[in-house]
């Protein structure tokens, strides 16, 4: 909703302007050739998405999926540690890790919210920790190939679009200690003030 509000004010704005300095044909050309710029870049994202979706779909029927599962489960079981049995949840936790890994955020998000709703069923209402670090790993992901970055890049006409690729590592790798580190102090925090709001306890500095 928000989203619309803004580009509806910047549409208008921009029509305004056009308006007002007299360059009416200016406007209307741009808008024209936005719209064409941005039907080629849908396509040229398509194709490549439609590419690494098959990639992951033969991984899936040759078992390197189950294989990529299985060696990320240790990590995730510490990660997660509050759903380490459960095999659909560590299951779409690691396909989710997976596609996030080939840069293909639109094939990790339904993983993604298929193990949250699992997740929310042991604490209704209620945000877990295990849940919170879902949604930061998500949102700070380590991509190998950054599948949708490269396909922005060549459909604007860049030679070489995966030489960004030590920086994607780079930054990638980084966000994502950031976050499980962050995670990890903000889920050790609120335990403490709940032990001071705790009955029979004196609440010292977080009331």
């Amino acid at each position: 909703m928000a989203m619309s509000a803004i580009w509806t004010a910047m549409v208008v704005l921009s029509i305004l302007c056009g308006l007002a300095t007299g360059r009416e044909a200016e406007v209307a050309a741009g808008a024209v050739e936005g719209a064409a710029a941005a039907v080629e870049l849908c396509l040229a994202m398509a194709g490549l998405l439609c590419l690494w979706m098959g990639v992951m779909e033969i991984m899936k029927r040759s078992g390197l999926s189950e294989k990529l599962s299985a060696l990320l489960r240790p990590i995730l079981r510490r990660l997660y540690p509050d759903f380490a049995g459960d095999r659909e949840v560590m299951d779409a936790i690691s396909a989710n890790v997976s596609a996030n890994l080939l840069g293909l955020g639109n094939a990790a998000t339904p993983l993604g919210i298929q193990a949250a709703r699992r997740m929310s069923k042991k604490t209704p209402g209620v945000a877990s920790d295990s849940l919170c670090m879902l949604v930061v790993c998500n949102t700070a992901s380590i991509q190998l190939i950054p599948t949708t970055v490269a396909g922005v890049r060549a459909a604007a006409g860049c030679a070489a679009p995966f030489d960004i690729l030590p920086a994607v590592w780079l930054a990638s790798a980084l966000s994502v200690t950031a976050g499980i580190l962050a995670s990890r102090a903000m889920a050790r925090l609120w335990r403490l003030r709940e032990g001071r709001h705790a009955p029979g306890r004196r609440t010292n500095g977080w009331s």
